[in-house]
C-alpha cells in the first residue's frame, strides 16, 4: 500500500469503527440519507440470486471481458453492475447465454438502475471506482461478526493492517478473487465454509474472536 492509499484509509477508520456498531436493521445510504431508490424485498431477493449466478459464472466460465479490475473489489463491483443490468436478448447474446436459465428479472425502474456505478468514495463522491475499503465503509452496512448471520450475496470483510480484503458469500461456500493474475491463474477462488473456518491462517477465519475480520456486511441499496 502506497503512502496515498494508506493515508486514505486511515481517514476511513472512523467510518468503520461506525459501522461495526451500527444496528444490523439499518437500511440508509452511505451517506446517511434515506435511500428512496432502494430494492425492495423482492427485488433484493431477485438480486442475490444475479449476483451470485454472475459471480459463479466467473469461476466456471472465466473472467468476463468487461470485468476490467481483476481484484476482490472488481469482482463484486461488476458483479453488481451486471446484476442491476437490463438483461435483454442483446445481453444474453454478448454473455453466450442464450437458451440458459437465468434468474428472474428485477423489473427495476430507471433511477434504480442506475445504481449500477453509483459507489461512494471515501470523501463522499460519486464514482464507478470504489476500493475495498471505500466499498465497505460507505456502500454497505454491518449485519453481524458471526459468518451464520450472512445471506448469500453479502461480503465478508477482512482488514489485514495493510491490505483490505473482500469475499462474497455464496451460501455454503465463498468466492473471491486474490487480487493477482497471471497467464496460468486469473485469480479467482472459490471455498466451503467448513473449510475457511478452519483456515490454516487464522486471519482468514470468517469469526468474531478473529480480529482481522471486520464482519458480515450487506450493500446499502437492499432491503433489510
Amino acid at each position: 500500500m502506497n503512502d496515498a492509499a494508506r493515508r486514505r484509509w486511515l481517514a476511513a477508520i472512523p467510518a468503520l469503527a461506525a459501522l461495526l456498531h451500527a444496528p444490523s436493521s439499518l437500511a440508509l445510504r452511505a451517506d446517511g440519507v434515506d435511500e428512496p431508490n432502494m430494492l425492495d424485498r423482492e427485488q433484493s431477493r431477485r438480486f442475490r440470486a444475479w449476483l451470485t449466478w454472475l459471480v459463479r459464472e466467473q469461476l466456471q466460465r472465466g473472467p468476463n471481458p468487461r470485468w476490467t479490475h481483476r481484484d476482490c473489489a472488481g469482482l463484486v463491483r461488476f458483479a453488481v453492475a451486471e446484476s442491476l443490468n437490463e438483461h435483454n436478448d442483446a445481453w444474453r447474446q454478448a454473455n453466450g447465454v442464450q437458451g440458459q436459465q437465468l434468474p428472474p428479472p428485477l423489473d427495476l425502474s430507471d433511477t434504480q438502475r442506475q445504481l449500477r456505478h453509483r459507489w461512494i468514495t471515501l470523501d463522499g463522491k460519486v464514482s464507478a471506482f470504489v476500493t475495498a475499503s471505500a466499498l465497505i465503509t460507505r456502500n454497505t452496512r454491518l449485519v453481524s461478526r458471526e459468518y451464520g448471520q450472512a445471506e448469500a450475496g453479502d461480503l465478508l470483510f477482512f482488514d489485514q493492517g495493510d491490505d483490505q480484503h473482500l469475499m462474497v458469500c455464496m451460501g455454503g461456500w465463498i468466492a473471491y478473487h486474490t487480487g493477482t493474475v497471471t497467464p496460468q491463474d486469473n485469480g479467482l477462488r472459490a471455498t466451503p465454509l467448513k473449510d475457511l473456518l478452519q483456515w490454516k491462517d487464522t486471519r482468514w477465519r470468517p469469526i468474531s474472536s478473529n480480529p482481522n475480520f471486520a464482519g458480515v456486511f450487506r450493500l446499502s441499496f437492499l432491503a433489510p
